[in-house]
């Protein structure tokens, strides 16, 4: 391989592997709460009595249930009342959110993007990810979400590899004009895909995340029948954002829609589907700053 001999790129795969090991897994509480959530005999005091185990979910859970859109007259400043107000879902949701937030809040220099600049990104098309689920009746719409949330989680970790290999990755995508993914994989032996889905896999996280995660730049590379619509949706909502210049970093170079996906959906025009997303990204720039405020 240019630039890289191959001793040096399977000690950069063995360095991966480690990195991926050092990763923490998610506190307890998180794996507990997210237990009471998928168990149809808990309750929501139940649900309430593990969330609360941490100041900035109970903090993010209140001011989501007192907003504006839910419409409630008085102040609620019961935890167990806010989750029976949300649903299950969306607690879900607020969990994951802040667990996969304090991986994700760095800067990436190695993908040319700023502290929060990921978690924007990431955010952004967990909600254009819902809502092109929603709008197609393709895949359910909350785990679109979550999909679109954990998509990039890889980079974290292929971060200061892509770094040191930059040069030479960049050059492969500019001279033979292939996607930044595969001129990861050529240089480093791995792609933020493949190291992210060993991360969800380690966090033990349901196999549709790991699906989407796995191949939300190669859909049609799936073998799996039954997630198909899930990765579909996820490449679009990424694809899409990253048009709009969402989070687009270095890897944005060459990035490709597949078609068949936008076949696959019923998406008959992709433009006016984009422009329709456009309202995500400032919903996405309020909730990182909801996030900083709640989680540091």
């Amino acid at each position: 391989m240019d630039g890289i001999d191959e001793r040096s790129r399977e000690l950069i795969k063995t360095r991966i592997l480690n990195k991926i090991k050092e990763i923490k897994s998610f506190p307890q509480f998180v794996v507990e709460t997210m237990r009471k959530l998928n168990d149809p005999d808990s309750s929501a005091q139940d649900v309430a009595a593990s969330l609360s185990r941490d100041e900035g979910l109970v903090i993010r859970t209140l001011k989501l249930a007192n907003s504006a859109a839910y419409g409630i007259s008085r102040e609620i400043s019961s935890v167990a009342e806010a989750i029976a107000l949300l649903g299950y879902k969306n607690i879900s949701n607020i969990v994951l959110s802040a667990s996969v937030y304090s991986v994700m809040d760095k800067s990436l220099t190695g993908y040319a993007l700023d502290r929060g600049a990921l978690w924007r990104h990431s955010l952004t098309v967990a909600y254009a990810a819902r809502y092109i689920s929603q709008k197609t009746r393709k895949a359910l719409p909350e785990e679109a979400y979550v999909g679109g949330l954990l998509h990039d989680i890889g980079k974290v970790v292929l971060n200061d590899y892509v770094r040191f290999g930059y040069g030479i990755i960049v050059k492969l995508v500019e001279e033979q004009h292939i996607p930044f993914l595969d001129a990861e994989v050529q240089v480093l032996g791995f792609d933020h895909a493949a190291v992210g889905t060993l991360l969800v896999e380690k966090w033990g996280l349901p196999d549709p995340f790991k699906f989407a995660v796995a191949h939300h730049h190669a859909p049609n590379a799936l073998q799996e029948p039954k997630y198909q619509s899930l990765v579909d949706v996820v490449h679009v909502a990424n694809s899409l954002c990253l048009m709009l210049g969402v989070g687009l970093g270095a890897d944005g170079l060459q990035s490709y829609l597949y078609p068949e996906s936008l076949e696959r959906l019923g998406i008959t025009d992709y433009e006016n589907l984009m422009s329709e997303l456009v309202d995500f990204v400032a919903q996405a720039e309020a909730e990182l700053s909801e996030m900083e405020e709640a989680f540091q």
